[in-house]
């Protein structure tokens, strides 16, 4: 695990651009936290990231999937939040994120077992008051890395960086 304060949304994106740099095709990037806690914000920098260039990048919250067609490849962000049953993910065409793009999945554990084990997982948290960290203001959070057996090596260049 890797834990990250992230004092504000400054810090989020440049966590956002630093993993953006260390993805590769098929990657599967799982933001999970409680509402507010940055999980969208993280997801906006990284396509931004990716993309090279102001990208406008609403939340896919009511569309549940935004496909973001890249000179390199696409980059799928998922919001799960409105899935009923893991199995209405199928229809959003996720199988070809999994293998050829990257994915960045809101809410997955809406879902359940559709999202690989190849992935990395990153919870957000409040900061500041919520989290007992003194001196935080409220935009404070922090981001709690789970890397799956993909991402140890590649987290290792992240861990200096922090």
């Amino acid at each position: 695990m890797i834990v990250i304060e992230l004092p504000d949304e400054a810090a989020t994106a440049a966590l956002a651009t630093r993993l953006a740099r260390l993805v590769r095709r098929g990657d599967v990037i799982a933001l999970k936290g409680e509402l507010g806690t940055g999980k969208t914000s993280f997801a906006r920098a990284f396509i931004r990231s990716r993309a090279g260039r102001d990208e406008i990048v609403p939340s896919p919250t009511f569309t549940l999937v935004q496909v973001y067609e890249l000179p390199d490849l696409s980059v799928w962000h998922v919001d799960g939040y409105r899935l009923r049953h893991p199995d209405e993910a199928w229809e959003l065409g996720l199988e070809d994120a999994f293998h050829d793009g990257i994915s960045l999945i809101e809410w997955p554990e809406r879902l359940g077992p559709l999202v690989p084990d190849r992935r990395l997982e990153i919870t957000f948290e409040h900061g500041g008051s919520h989290g007992g960290s003194h001196g935080a203001g409220p935009e404070a959070r922090r981001a709690i890395i789970d890397p799956g057996p993909d991402w140890a090596a590649r987290l290792t260049a992240l861990a200096t960086e922090a």
